[in-house]
Formats: structure tokens, C-alpha cells, sequence
């Protein structure tokens, strides 16, 4: 593997700042980022919306060579290198959704060295063609993204991420850092077997979201029930996921109906017409996903702020995954599971089609576990917490249904002891206060540039950091590059705008 690359603190911070516009890094980025510099393989579990992407991404603005990205989230890469190219890091990415031609110019990019961050899907590494194409090239770090789906006991299990193994022994100077958000030890150590990754750095972080509201309610009419719930959220993004293909073509088109502008998305739709509806989402022109779990590892949009599911999930790691979508931004986001014994019937029929009994008993056992957990009158982010061998001490988290004594199925004496218990919220998730009206004319002008620039808005900026200048309300260059999520490079190209729009608000 690569040694010695020597990095002063400096120079990593210099570039934090500069490409990603953050004066410090977030709990356990720093540790990652400093063992990837010098070299060694590493694995990390870090929860979605904890900035794991900054970990290799940063590594590759300073790192000599390629750093090659293997995803398997085709749907997301072209937002990812979006994202990245604004933050003038030079990306591109290799996959399926491109033609011929534009493969060819991707290529001779990464050939000719403006390309330093080059995300590809898992197929190509067992494309001879591909593997050639890199033993050409300095490779300075393989990520794998979504590691995951390389165990046989994680929750979405991809056959073609086996082939991922060799690139340890065709690229043995080359370090492979392997991210999940989510893993318990047992597919932590799948993992690391299945990848034979050399004395890894195993970095595990906290699993807590403490900015997502958890509830879960039982089902009365549950399209009913999800229309609701959209109406007292109307403008807002919110994600909505059925178990069925019928169930999302029913949900979608009965919130259509009521004026609230939807699009469906599943396996069974043509792929353009998948494209298109989650690039309406993505920029903000209609406000709600209706979708199977199909959608649920092919989006990066960061201001999502609820996610409802009509049906009771196949598992927990599957729940939290998408659960995960929202409040990516750092803001308050809600999630509310609607569930009944007759969606355990429905799953149980579709794992009794399962060939490998020991598989159909593993993912039996993970589906009750699922159901206890919405049943349960314990804390929700405890019971989350210690699936993933998390123990969580706090008395009362202040964020879930049982805590803020919401739940309305637990018996009396229960409740009244979660409410006597509600005055310790040491760990509830605390509400910035700022100027609406100004954060909605940012929104409107981060519209405008994102359309015509044609990347989603977050993009540009994300909503936390729009809500930091409603805060803050910058009037000189400095005081806006000390806004969170505005680096040297965005300033340059948004700065002037975005601090006029402020000045003629004022």
C-alpha cells in the first residue's frame, strides 16, 4: 500500500476550508481522513448524513493520482459529482447511464489528469477493458461506497459486489477505504473478510441521529392517514414508501387528487420516466416521492425533511437506511412508520419463496425484530441504538413518541411516567431560530442559479447553509466565507449574488 505521504495540518485544513467550507470536521471525519493519507485501509460505519463523502473526497484533492469511487448507486452519482465539481474538485463518473461518446471523453479526462475523483459501479471492475484502464493510471485510494451490499447478512446483499475483493490484490499498493451506514459487528467482519482488507483502521461512530423525530403508529385508512400527514407539511420535501408497486401508484395518485404535487417512483417504471421523477424531486419541483425501496439509496438531496412509510419495513437496517434521507442537512426532519400484523403476512409470504432456508430464517427473524420495534413502548432511538450494539444511556432522548409522550397506544401509567420523565432532554434535538423570510428569498435566488447551471439546488448551497446566512446575515466577503458550507470556491462563483440578495433584503 501507499506510505509516507505527509501532510501538515495545514494543508488539510486549508483545503477543508477552501473545497467544502467547513473550519472544522465533524466527529471521527478527522481521524478518517488522517489514516487515509497515510495509507491504510480502513472501514467505517457512519450514519447517513454524518459526511462521509468529505472523508475520500478531500483525501483526493491532495493524494497524487485517481481516486476511484465503486458505488452502486448509479442514480446518485451524477448528483455526487455535481456536488463535487461545484466544490472544484475535478469528478466524473463511469456507468451505465452514459453513452458511448461520453464514456470516451470521461476516459481521455481521466487519462489526460483532470479527473481526480472518478466514480464507477461495481460491474466495471469485472470489465478487462476497465481494469487495464487503471493499471495505466496512479491510483491513489479505492472507496467503496455502500459496503454493505458486499455481505451476504447485510440488508441488500449485490451478487456483482463480490468482484469488488480483487482490486486489494490486482492494486496491492493502492489503500481501500470501505464506508456503510449501516452495519453491526457481524457485517462489519463480513465485510472486512469478504474484502481481505489489511489491518484496517475500524472507525465505528454513533448511530444517533438526534435531529430525526422517530414515531410509529398503527394503520386505520393508511393513505388517509399519509395524506394528512403531507397536508400539515405542505411545501416541505417528504419522502412516502409502500411496500408495492400498486401501493405507490394508489398513494401517488390519490395525493394527487388532493392538489399535492407527487410523482411515483419503482422498479416497474421505464428508467427515463425514473429519471425524470427523481429529478423533479431532486430540484424542487414537486414536494413528494412516492416509492418502493427502490428509491431509497439513490438520493442525496439534503433538505428532505420527513419520511413516511405506510408499511412496516423488511428490517431495521433497511428502516434506518431510509429513515436516513432525511434531515440529511442537519435540520429537524420527522419519520413516521404507519404498520399493522397484516404487513408481517405480506413480507413472511414473499420470504417463504426463498430458496436458502438459513438465509429465509435470518431475514425471518430480522422482520420480527422490526415489528417489536414499532410495537415496543421503549425509547425508539435506544431500540435503534442497540441493534447496531450501540448503547445509548440517556434517560429519555426527547425526540421519539415514547419520550415526548406522544405515543397514544401505551398504557396510561407508562405515559404519565414518560412525561414526568420529558424534563431531561439533554439529547433533544435543538431548533435554530431564523429570519424565514429572508431564507426563502436565498431559496428563491439558489433556484434560479441551479436551473440555469442545471445541477439540484442543493448543489449550490444546502439549506443549512441558507438558514446560517438568514442567521448570520453576512455584508462583507469575510463575514459570508465564515458562513458554514461556503468555501474559497463557492465564493467566487455565488458570493457576489448571494450577498446582494442579503444587503437589498436588509
Amino acid at each position: 500500500m501507499n506510505s509516507g505521504y505527509k501532510f501538515t495540518r495545514r494543508q488539510v485544513y486549508s483545503a477543508l476550508k477552501n473545497y467544502f467550507g467547513y473550519d472544522e470536521f465533524r466527529d471521527g471525519q478527522a481521524d478518517i481522513v488522517r489514516e487515509i493519507l497515510k495509507g491504510r485501509d480502513l472501514f467505517t460505519v457512519m450514519p447517513t448524513g454524518g459526511g462521509k463523502s468529505l472523508c475520500y473526497q478531500l483525501p483526493s484533492i491532495l493524494l497524487d493520482g485517481v481516486t476511484v469511487v465503486i458505488s452502486p448507486l448509479i442514480s446518485l452519482m451524477k448528483d455526487q459529482v455535481d456536488s463535487a465539481n461545484a466544490n472544484g474538485i475535478g469528478a466524473a463518473f463511469l456507468n451505465s447511464s452514459i453513452d458511448f461518446d461520453e464514456q470516451r471523453a470521461t476516459v481521455s479526462d481521466v487519462i489526460n489528469g483532470k479527473v481526480s475523483l472518478l466514480y464507477v459501479a461495481p460491474e466495471r471492475i469485472s470489465s478487462p477493458g476497465f481494469i487495464n484502464l487503471l493499471g495505466s493510471l496512479k491510483i491513489a485510494l479505492f472507496a467503496i461506497d455502500e459496503a454493505h451490499c458486499i455481505s451476504q447478512w447485510g440488508h441488500d446483499f449485490r451478487p456483482d459486489y463480490m468482484e469488488i475483493s480483487t482490486v486489494t490484490s490486482m492494486f496491492p499498493h493502492a489503500p481501500v477505504a470501505s464506508f456503510t451506514a449501516t452495519a453491526t459487528r457481524k457485517v462489519q467482519d463480513d465485510i472486512i473478510d469478504r474484502l481481505v482488507l489489511r489491518e484496517p483502521f475500524i472507525s465505528r461512530h454513533s448511530f444517533d441521529r438526534p435531529n430525526l423525530f422517530i414515531e410509529t403508529r398503527p394503520k386505520k385508512s393508511v393513505v388517509k392517514q399519509l395524506i394528512h400527514e403531507v397536508e400539515v407539511r405542505k411545501n416541505q420535501p417528504g419522502i412516502i414508501y409502500r411496500t408495492t408497486r400498486k401501493d405507490v401508484e394508489k398513494t401517488a395518485l390519490e395525493l394527487t387528487a388532493h392538489n399535492i404535487k407527487c410523482v411515483p417512483y419503482h422498479a416497474g417504471l421505464i428508467k427515463e420516466e425514473r429519471e425524470k421523477n427523481q429529478d423533479l424531486f431532486n430540484n424542487d419541483k414537486v414536494d413528494v416521492v412516492v416509492a418502493t425501496i427502490a428509491f431509497g439509496m439513490g438520493i442525496d438531496k439534503s433538505n428532505i425533511r420527513y419520511v413516511l412509510h405506510g408499511d412496516l419495513p423488511k428490517n431495521i437496517e433497511g428502516y434506518y437506511q431510509e429513515i436516513g434521507r432525511a434531515g440529511r442537512d442537519g435540520e429537524r426532519a420527522e419519520c413516521i412508520m404507519f404498520y399493522g400484523r397484516g404487513d408481517i403476512s405480506r413480507i413472511k409470504y414473499f420470504l417463504d419463496q426463498m430458496e436458502n432456508s438459513k438465509e429465509r430464517s435470518f431475514q425471518l427473524k430480522a422482520l420480527y425484530k422490526m415489528y417489536d420495534l414499532a410495537e415496543s413502548n421503549d425509547c425508539r432511538r435506544k431500540s435503534i441504538l442497540n441493534y447496531f450494539d450501540e448503547e445509548y444511556t440517556v434517560k429519555n432522548c426527547g425526540n421519539c413518541d415514547v419520550c415526548s409522550g406522544t405515543l397514544k397506544r401505551t398504557a396510561k401509567k407508562k405515559l404519565e411516567k414518560v412525561k414526568a420523565e420529558n424534563s431531561d432532554k439533554s439529547s433533544s434535538f435543538d431548533v435554530k431560530s431564523y429570519d424565514s423570510a429572508l431564507f426563502e428569498e436565498l431559496r428563491s435566488v439558489r433556484l434560479l442559479i441551479a436551473r440555469s447551471s442545471k445541477v439540484p439546488p442543493f448543489v449550490v448551497f444546502s439549506d443549512a447553509t441558507l438558514i446560517d446566512m438568514a442567521i448570520k446575515k453576512p455584508a462583507t466577503p469575510n463575514e459570508f466565507l465564515n458562513i458554514k458550507g461556503v468555501g474559497v470556491i463557492k465564493y467566487k462563483k455565488y458570493g457576489t449574488i448571494f450577498l446582494k440578495v442579503i444587503k437589498e433584503f436588509q
